[in-house]
């Protein structure tokens, strides 16, 4: 059985995991590089923060990645939100809550000003964009394109339903798993 990595919500004909992942972008990365040590995925699927991570560790471990709303710049994203905030769903480790303050903006900039550094022209072809038009938060399908070959739409926003899953990302993932 083929196995994906979704970092945030997935569902489909496959082994999926789907972690809870660490707040700051360091640990986030060691985590995810950990994780597909251990569990040796055949495909990493992001959306928004999870797509930004996935971009950057495509490459360096070998796996293709489908990217759903990735967001480039999360810490512009985060300077509005400085504060106190409520996970959307439950997670394994209990907390429910989180804070986002100056240093994890600077984190995830830092972070940014290198999120390219280990960009390959072979895999132009083996990430994969997944666009929502009616995202209101994430607009970076240009910047995208700048170093990927393969962008696709779909009719719904940042964070994509459980419907919107099944019917835009699951058969992506299932047409790159066959291809890729």
């Amino acid at each position: 059985m083929k196995k994906i990595l979704f970092l945030h919500g997935f569902s489909g004909r496959a082994d999926v995991l789907t972690p809870d992942l660490p707040m700051h972008p360091q640990d986030a990365l060691r985590f995810i590089r950990e994780l597909i040590g251990r569990e040796k995925p055949d495909l990493l699927v992001g959306n928004s923060c999870g797509a930004f991570y996935a971009q950057m560790i495509a490459p360096v471990v070998g796996i293709p990645a489908l990217l759903g709303n990735p967001h480039f710049q999360m810490s512009e994203f985060l300077k509005q939100r400085i504060g106190q905030h409520e996970y959307k769903s439950p997670r394994k480790d209990g907390k429910q809550s989180f804070v986002i303050d100056e240093n994890l903006v600077k984190e995830f900039a830092a972070l940014e000003a290198t999120q390219f550094d280990n960009w390959n022209p072979q895999f132009r072809d083996r990430v994969w964009g997944l666009f929502g038009e009616q995202d209101s938060l994430a607009h970076f399908k240009p910047l995208f394109l700048e170093h990927y070959n393969r962008s696709f739409h779909f009719p719904g926003g940042h964070t994509p339903t459980a419907d919107e899953v099944r019917t835009w990302y699951v058969p992506l993932a299932e047409k790159m798993l066959i291809e890729l």
